[in-house]
């Protein structure tokens, strides 16, 4: 199986590989968000003790352990009296580490919670053992609040140890392309918008079928993989997932502020504060700001509006959620029919989100600068879809998207320039650009209107360019 992208990831292990120390690495990130293959990546060709965390007794845990260390330092004395304790193990392994050494615990939860005084021990460990050593540990797991609370969290006795951390993220979106090489440009907004740039869902859907029939294939039929991850993604991160679920599919069926919300739920105000909180620290859900309000400001949220971050959860509880009872008996092709005809209102919503995604392959800033800041901005009547700025330069760009099956008018360009007046932003300082993007391109009018008036119009050719 091919891997893709990580360059980044891969980079940052490498540098700390790299170092003359020892180092001790925490990487987490969601179920199938591939931690796994990227540790199998990087630990390729280089001295790897790889142990992965397992349901199992505390015994057959030990076993296994010490059936590692014999088989990596060739000990057949630890077959005769293995090692009884994870004290006795660590020590072992100091003092065996003469060179650089990567210890991966993958699942590492699994393991805390059957051995709660395992991070005591590693904690005097490094502090007395490893820090001498070349030994570097890397701590992974897939449940986000677990590895929060085992080793990032204050009260953690691993607080402060560790040298690094990484949470393994989404791909990046232009790399849908390399999954699915005879897929046409709307099928890989399609995919991205079902279920986002999650490896391991990509990895459910066939390239060589058509994306509708894997939707309704892998999604929507019942005991399938995907169908009820949700669920399962939920379970591991939460005690009790229920009143999420209800907040979950309030926001997906287009309750964006924090009073509607509360409205639909009934739940009390201060917990779903804590709800949402919780929600947009796993990544499920965002805040958001016009990105142009500042920082004081951000903290106090006054009319935030909240939206469903993951593309997946967005469309399992819009489209999945809601029909349940259906897909339960089996009527998982009358249920694609139906989300087929609703499919391009709710595509045309996230290819705000696709080209927010797309933005840093665009080039627009001078000198090839990135933006500080990027997303929607509103102001009573008054919306635009993208504003990306800089802070250093003073640069920022007004983009309009437009998924629609017309050619976009002159219309649209005139009234995002009239917008832009209402931005309170570097009055008078900064430098401005403009920005169209329409699925079916634009009339005459419009592009003569952007001749003049420098407005940099996209369709999807242009953007396809940048998949290819």
């Amino acid at each position: 199986m091919t891997f893709i992208n990580r360059t980044r990831e891969l980079t940052f292990l490498q540098k700390k590989y790299d170092s003359d120390k020892a180092e001790f690495i925490i990487i987490y990130g969601r179920r199938r968000i591939g931690k796994t293959e990227l540790l199998n990546k990087f630990s390729l060709h280089r001295p790897t003790l790889y142990f992965l965390g397992r349901a199992e007794s505390k015994t057959d845990t030990l076993r296994r352990f010490n059936l590692m260390l014999m088989e990596h330092f060739g000990d057949i004395s630890l077959a005769r009296t293995p090692l009884s304790s994870w004290d006795d193990c660590l020590e072992y392994l100091a003092e065996r580490a003469f060179d650089r050494l990567v210890l991966v615990i993958d699942e590492f939860p699994l393991i805390a919670v059957k051995f709660p005084d395992l991070l005591s021990i590693l904690q005097d460990k490094w502090d007395n053992l490893f820090n001498d050593t070349k030994i570097m540990p890397i701590l992974c797991g897939s449940s986000v609040s677990m590895m929060e609370k085992y080793t990032l969290d204050y009260n953690s006795p691993l607080y402060g140890r560790h040298t690094g951390q990484w949470m393994v993220d989404r791909l990046d979106i232009v790399h849908l392309k390399e999954f699915f090489p005879s897929y046409s440009f709307e099928d890989i907004l399609t995919v991205y918008s079902v279920i986002d740039t999650i490896p391991g869902y990509l990895r459910q859907f066939d390239s060589n079928t058509p994306v509708w029939e894997n939707i309704e294939g892998k999604i929507l039929s019942k005991g399938e993989f995907l169908y009820e991850e949700v669920e399962i993604l939920l379970r591991e991160e939460l005690r009790d997932p229920s009143n999420y679920m209800s907040i979950l599919s309030s926001i997906a069926g287009g309750l964006t502020a924090f009073n509607e919300i509360s409205g639909k739920t009934r739940l009390d105000k201060s917990l779903l504060s804590k709800y949402l909180y919780t929600l947009v620290r796993l990544g499920i859900i965002e805040k958001s700001l016009p990105v142009t309000e500042g920082f004081k400001r951000k903290l106090k949220a006054y009319g935030a509006k909240y939206s469903i971050k993951d593309n997946f959860f967005d469309f399992w509880f819009r489209f999945v959620y809601t029909n349940l009872s259906e897909l339960e008996r089996g009527n998982s092709t009358a249920v694609a029919g139906m989300i087929r005809k609703e499919f391009p209102a709710y595509l045309g919503k996230k290819f705000e989100r696709i080209m927010i995604d797309i933005f840093p392959h665009l080039g627009i800033f001078s000198e090839g600068r990135s933006f500080t800041g990027i997303g929607r901005w509103w102001h009573r009547d008054k919306e635009i879809d993208i504003v990306a700025l800089n802070e250093n330069t003073a640069e920022i760009v007004f983009c309009e998207c437009k998924w629609q099956n017309r050619e976009t008018g002159v219309g649209v360009l005139e009234d995002l320039l009239n917008k832009s007046k209402y931005v309170r932003w570097n009055d008078g300082a900064r430098v401005e650009q403009f920005m169209v993007v329409s699925r079916s391109g634009f009339t005459r009018k419009a592009v003569d209107y952007a001749r003049d008036h420098n407005v940099i119009l996209l369709t999807p050719e242009e953007i396809w360019k940048i998949f290819a």
